[in-house]
């Protein structure tokens, strides 16, 4: 039995251009869902626009959609107010790739994902 509820949560979730990964990934937004916690989906430009063997990015970013029930947080003007707004109680990054994370340290901010 699971005791744990992030009721009232609000989770910034994030995905970069580790599509490899990308399946994992929903698979963690679910469970955060299954935990009553509101995913907030947001995607680098690359994550949003990219096909790949993987998978083509429409399909993601409808099945994401729609897990989430709200759309995808995809330029840097949709994400400005996340921070300042205080619209999110914490941000995941998931996959994350290197490129972003180098972003995040360097304080580049050229996606919606490290605005």
């Amino acid at each position: 039995m699971n005791n744990q509820n992030l009721s009232g949560k609000k989770i910034a979730f994030a995905l970069t251009g580790s599509f490899c990964t990308f399946d994992l990934a929903i698979e963690q937004m679910k469970k955060l869902l299954d935990l009553n916690a509101e995913i907030i989906p947001i995607m680098s430009d690359n994550a949003y626009s990219i096909d790949t063997r993987f998978g083509d990015a429409e399909m993601f970013r409808k099945k994401i959609e729609r897990l989430c029930g709200r759309e995808i947080i995809h330029s840097i003007k949709d994400a400005e107010p996340l921070g300042p707004q205080r619209m999110a109680d914490v941000l995941i990054v998931a996959p994350c790739t290197g490129n972003t994370l180098a972003k995040l340290a360097g304080g580049i901010t050229d996606t919606a994902v490290v605005v």
